[in-house]
């Protein structure tokens, strides 16, 4: 049984939770799909069960404790378990310092951090309990380097991500639970697309250009890469990985 938060997409296309609850289904999980906007958890849930695999859609804002608790509630509920879970919900609200706005600030922590500590300290008494489980967390390669667009709360909030990350890893890595981030680079998806253009002046083919061309491989990524990676950490075939912070940006972080 697995939860995948930001299960939809924002706008057209497949975002990377998106992709991730596909694949996950199909390789015969039962999917929770969380997200706040529900018609688009819905879009999912269909994908799913037009495949002929097993999901169930859920509104949530995990911005709030009583919504993750209910999260987990829920689950348990309908499946009585939770094998993994994979925190995918983020937001990005462009600008340095004297452009980010305390309330900008404590909204990114807050939906891009507290989110996932919330998640992980109701759903891990439950994995204790089961013997083991899995927690994939959605970091990106802005907590690890400062990228031409200037997005501070963002990278901060997902620094911290990669540090709670590992702490967990460590405090249950003997209990059978192993934590893993992933860092995307520069993804093509519906979220970039939606949080970034305003930056790139609404012209969206211009940004992709501009995009593709930062990247060693001359193109973006694809929310499908993530969710391969996601599947991999999810499966008994990264049994020995815990604790690791996956860069998925096609050597991006290895230029100079």
């Amino acid at each position: 049984m697995a939860i995948v938060t930001g299960a939809g997409s924002v706008g057209e296309g497949i975002g990377n939770g998106k992709a991730t609850a596909i694949l996950f289904a199909r390789e015969g999980a039962k999917v929770m799909l969380v997200d706040y906007n529900l018609a688009a958890a819905e879009e999912t849930r269909q994908i799913i069960e037009k495949e002929g695999g097993t999901c169930f859609s859920f509104k949530a804002d995990v911005s709030q404790a009583a919504d993750c608790r209910a999260i987990v509630d829920t689950c348990m509920d309908v499946h009585g378990r939770i094998d993994v879970l994979h925190n995918n919900v983020g937001i990005e609200l462009a600008g340095g310092l004297e452009e980010t706005s305390e309330i900008a600030w404590d909204r990114t922590i807050i939906v891009n951090l507290k989110s996932i500590f919330l998640l992980c300290k109701f759903a891990l008494p439950i994995m204790v309990k089961q013997g083991g489980g899995v927690i994939i967390n959605i970091s990106s390669i802005n907590s690890i380097r400062t990228l031409p667009a200037l997005s501070l709360a963002y990278a901060v909030s997902k620094a911290g991500v990669n540090a709670l990350t590992r702490e967990i890893a460590v405090e249950y890595a003997a209990k059978g639970i192993r934590v893993n981030a992933i860092l995307p680079g520069m993804m093509n998806t519906p979220f970039v697309r939606a949080s970034l253009t305003e930056a790139y002046g609404g012209d969206i083919e211009e940004m992709t250009r501009i995009r593709d061309a930062r990247c060693p491989t001359g193109k973006q990524g694809d929310s499908w890469d993530i969710a391969h990676l996601a599947l991999f950490l999810a499966s008994e075939k990264s049994k020995y990985i815990t604790g690791a912070e996956l860069v998925v940006d096609g050597a991006q972080t290895m230029k100079i």
